[in-house]
């Protein structure tokens, strides 16, 4: 007898009707399989929890993780006793009760350690373990939040010390596209990604999976698949990459707009300086993404752009400001209309030409480039936001990704 992990998101168990789809699901995989099921909060109620938090202006993390979780519990109590109902031995577990260790970074906690012979015991009573996503608790025993897309990441930390033979994450679309069909009506459903291809694609905007539970399947090997709990349909499986028989060149544009652009200018070239700015912002935990630096026209001073997400835009503008005399430079500019556009795939490694097809496809619809970095499997390139959509449909053409 196999063992599956099943995650449902917020959209999947939205509502009463939801969950009992969700049941079937579960009823189905459950008849061959000993199941484990990870549940996200319905939808919208984690929002509601941030603004109730927002609304009276709390600053305490023991107090705001235990809010932040409490959508969990409703919902894995609710599919249990479904499940129950229907005869299938079941039973709801929150985070602390099996328990999911963290650290004491509330509301962004990374999991320590999960008692896997304490899970063994639950399924060994049990057919299905529904264990409530996105919380933990720490060593002194406070409730713990994991932060954006927490449900994603237990999912795979408890596949991963029960060591199952799949995880399946449940969402509102049918797999991994191309591009966002929202953007590109033709963008396909990919069936196969390597790890460090949805990896990159997580990080650049594509909002199916987080990155970190990317990077904890990618680091034990685990194999994903995404798909719909609407739609009986096969989603997208991410594997390791030597399994891919034929590595596509590129098998992806993502875009985001989550991003900011500060320019400082007018600071010494000297050696020491870079490492001196994005050391003042390290420290604060600021992060910086893409950088380009030159030399002004002077040949005395020097000029650097980088990103920063948005929500980050305002705290490094005055921690920078804050170190003028040790930085001293002349001006700060900052431009929150900016949009990321990447383009990823593992053939990129072996193949030349795709950077060229890239700026070519964009100069010809007169886009200007901002700033750039690349990866062994990814093109990025910062563009002005009005451009984003023209540039995605143009690059997701020009590397053939249409349906």
């Amino acid at each position: 007898m196999s063992l599956i992990v099943m995650k449902f998101g917020g959209t999947s168990v939205a509502n009463i009707d939801r969950i009992k789809n969700v049941a079937k699901i579960v009823e189905k995989e459950a008849k061959n399989n000993k199941v484990i099921v990870v549940l996200s909060a319905m939808s919208g109620v984690t929002n509601q929890m941030q603004n109730y938090i927002d609304e009276i202006n709390s600053q305490q993390s023991i107090e705001n993780d235990l809010l932040l979780t409490s959508g969990e519990n409703v919902t894995i109590a609710l599919l249990s006793a479904i499940l129950n109902n229907k005869k299938i031995k079941s039973i709801p577990l929150l985070g602390w009760q099996i328990p999911i260790i963290t650290d004491n970074n509330f509301q962004n906690a990374k999991i320590l350690n999960i008692d896997n012979i304490r899970l063994n015991n639950f399924l060994e009573q049990f057919n299905v373990l529904v264990i409530a996503g996105f919380q933990g608790i720490n060593y002194e025993g406070y409730i713990t939040s994991l932060g954006r897309g927490g449900s994603d990441t237990t999912a795979v930390a408890i596949a991963s010390v029960t060591n199952a033979d799949r995880c399946d994450i449940y969402t509102d679309v049918e797999g991994v596209y191309s591009t966002d069909p929202n953007v590109v009506p033709e963008a396909r459903k990919i069936s196969k990604l390597a790890f460090e291809e949805m990896l990159e694609m997580s990080s650049t905007g594509a909002k199916v999976l987080h990155t970190r539970s990317v990077e904890l399947a990618m680091k034990n090997n685990l194999v994903l698949q995404v798909l719909s709990s609407i739609t009986n349909k096969p989603g997208t499986f991410i594997i390791d990459d030597n399994n891919l028989i034929e590595k596509e060149i590129v098998s992806g544009v993502s875009y985001s707009s989550n991003e900011s652009k500060i320019t400082i200018s007018g600071i010494p070239d000297k050696p020491g300086i870079s490492a001196l700015i994005f050391g003042i912002l390290a420290d604060k935990n600021i992060n910086v993404d893409m950088i380009v630096q030159n030399i002004s026209q002077d040949g005395i001073n020097a000029n650097i752009t980088f990103t920063v997400p948005n929500n980050e835009l305002n705290y490094a503008k005055e921690i920078l400001q804050n170190n003028l005399n040790k930085i001293n430079f002349k001006t700060l500019k900052t431009d929150q209309k900016v949009s990321k556009i990447s383009v990823i795939g593992m053939g990129m490694m072996s193949q030349s030409g795709v950077a060229q097809k890239m700026f070519k496809t964009l100069a010809n619809n007169f886009i200007n480039i901002l700033a750039i970095s690349t990866s062994e499997i990814k093109i990025s390139v910062l563009i002005d936001e009005k451009f984003t959509n023209i540039a995605v449909k143009s690059l997701h053409e020009a590397y053939n990704l249409n349906k």
